[in-house]
């Protein structure tokens, strides 16, 4: 699936831990701008969204997770990097173990490698930095 020609269904996980959350850091060289978002990724065929996002977290951070409470669906039609992308996004709560828990996770993800990081909340409520998708914001 070419996912800036289809409309592609994800799955995001909202770990929370105090007033933060987990998130990778994105950038957008088009617009020059940074971004923050949830760990998760695209549902494949076959596969329930509780399903793809304990793979994509498997995947990209290497810890299991425990899938909690369904927050809501987003649709997100978005511009990146000059492309333009729809999505359908489905959000969870999530939990990380303890025993799992760091305070920086290295990530493997389509992009190369990176870190997954704990941020403010409110950081992301107050538009001091940008969460994607918006709606996103509505479950934090």
């Amino acid at each position: 699936m070419d996912k800036f020609k289809e409309i592609r269904p994800i799955v995001l996980g909202i770990a929370k831990n105090n007033n933060r959350i987990l998130v990778s850091k994105g950038y957008d060289k088009v617009k020059d701008s940074t971004f923050y978002r949830c760990l998760g990724g695209g549902i494949e065929f076959h596969e329930t969204s509780v399903e793809a996002l304990k793979r994509e977290f498997k995947e990209e951070i290497d810890i299991d997770i425990e899938v909690n409470d369904f927050c809501g669906i987003a649709e997100n039609i978005f511009t990146f990097q000059g492309k333009k992308g729809h999505e359908i996004v489905f959000f969870y709560n999530i939990k990380i173990k303890d025993e799992d828990h760091k305070e920086v996770f290295p990530m493997i993800d389509d992009d190369g490698e990176d870190v997954a990081i704990w941020m403010d909340i409110d950081d992301f409520k107050s538009k001091k930095k940008i969460l994607y998708p918006e709606e996103i914001l509505k479950y934090l």
